[in-house]
């Protein structure tokens, strides 16, 4: 059966003139900043030596030399990972293990359709599948257009309606409840899958006793509609094919991602209750339900991987405000969840080397504890030489963001390479306080992008 509009590289948009700008306007930038380093040579010789005279200057340099050094030594780590890491192919349909696929909704309108005729597009045997959509108490037509897919598709798919919304955690809840395969995949519902990505997903578990989780690659679906999906789609790339398959080679998977994620059945239940029940600072936990779950499987001493091709294609923000609040509930999550890693990854918490899950983990702790210092270093920075920082900065910019460039053109296409630089300067002027921020309010509660209007 096959899907209506759900080519995720089909675009109905015409020739827009802004895109190109953008790029050559940030090159552009760069290049200028390259010079203005050149002619302030000697602000930054005077700057270094002001820094050196004083005993909270060299401090600072110390420790910033030590940490650079450090951030040197753990990209090489990570690279070296990197090439390790192999995908594990797909099993023939008679090793596949049942999969129920469970697919949450809420205020999803038409895209719930989609995703769930993707799914039933997907090559794997109809009588090993049992797809499964929660309905969690939408306002909008998201009930309606899950009857459509129910009445297209028959039996192969399940429908439920949540009495009220509950959030996201809670619908999974009740969609592990009522699955009755040996591996569970949670599909977010704004995304569109591979037909073979359910396959070569659940693979893993068969060839793997001891995998407990396996993460998707996750692209963007609706790049062609505006300037933040194309830098998110080249973000993404590199999150996931460069930095999940370092972790997939230590079988250490952080974060397995809403948007595509498989889980074996007996090691979600053997967490569910603990899951469900999630606290932090005596509120309940209603978000990073993603995270909290790789965490609580990876404590239980399973494997979690990465699998390459595995591809889902999911719906990112196209205007700032819902992209800061997306990376504000991703931040509060990580914040959580580092805290409760904290308490088992020195541990004896599994069998076989746990050297490269401890050093993914300290690295991602200096990121967040780090986060402060840097902020006020900033500010002083640029208080103090504002045309310093901000040059010194674009060309700290032009350098490092030529992995992600390289990586990306390497994988897929040269011209959408260079979002790169676009997407490191909105981060690094327009994001730098998400992480601050996320510290701060990481009791908070609430989904945030779901406050946006009802989709009509």
């Amino acid at each position: 059966m096959k899907t209506e509009n759900t080519n995720p590289t089909q675009s109905d948009e015409t020739k827009n003139p802004w895109g190109l700008i953008v790029l050559v306007s940030t090159f552009l930038l760069m290049l200028g900043a390259t010079y203005l380093v050149y002619v302030f040579q000697s602000d930054f010789d005077q700057f270094n030596a002001e820094k050196s005279s004083s005993i909270i200057g060299r401090a600072f340099m110390t420790i910033a030399g030590v940490l650079f050094v450090l951030k040197a030594i753990y990209f090489i780590y990570v690279l070296f990972r990197y090439f390790k890491y192999k995908a594990i192919a797909s099993v023939s349909d008679e090793e596949l293990p049942t999969c129920t696929v469970i697919v949450p909704a809420y205020n999803e309108g038409k895209q719930v359709y989609d995703t769930l005729m993707s799914l039933a597009d997907s090559d794997f045997p109809n009588e090993k599948i049992q797809i499964i959509s929660i309905d969690d108490g939408s306002g909008d037509d998201t009930w309606q257009w899950m009857q459509k897919a129910k009445n297209k598709l028959g039996d192969l798919v399940e429908i439920y309606q949540q009495p009220e919304n509950k959030g996201k955690r809670h619908a999974l809840y009740r969609g592990f409840n009522l699955g009755k395969g040996e591996v569970f995949v949670t599909v977010d519902s704004d995304s569109i899958v591979a037909p073979d990505t359910l396959r070569i997903l659940v693979s893993p578990f068969v060839t793997n006793e001891k995998c407990g989780a396996v993460a998707g690659n996750i692209r963007v679906l609706n790049k062609a509609k505006a300037l933040l999906p194309k830098m998110l789609d080249v973000s993404f790339v590199l999150s996931f094919e460069f930095v999940r398959s370092a972790e997939s080679s230590l079988n250490s998977v952080f974060c397995t991602p809403g948007a595509l994620a498989a889980y074996r059945s007996t090691a979600v239940f053997a967490c569910l209750p603990e899951w469900i029940n999630q606290t932090f600072m005596g509120q309940p936990s209603d978000i990073g339900e993603d995270r909290a779950m790789t965490n609580m499987i990876l404590k239980q001493g399973f494997h979690v991987l990465f699998q390459k091709n595995a591809v889902a294609y999911t719906n990112v923000p196209e205007e700032y405000t819902g992209l800061y609040k997306m990376f504000i509930r991703w931040g509060r999550s990580n914040v959580r969840e580092n805290i409760q890693m904290a308490k088992y990854v020195f541990t004896d918490f599994r069998e076989g080397p746990k050297t490269g899950t401890r050093v993914l983990f300290i690295n991602q702790s200096l990121k967040i504890i780090m986060s402060y210092p840097f902020l006020l270093f900033m500010l002083f920075f640029i208080l103090s030489h504002p045309l310093l920082y901000i040059s010194s900065t674009l060309l700290s910019i032009l350098i490092l963001s030529s992995f992600p460039v390289i990586f990306y053109a390497k994988q897929y296409d040269f011209k959408e390479s260079f979002w790169a630089y676009s997407y490191s300067i909105l981060y690094t002027f327009g994001l730098f306080w998400i992480t601050p921020y996320a510290i701060a309010t990481a009791s908070k509660r609430g989904w945030l992008t779901r406050d946006l209007p009802i989709k009509k």
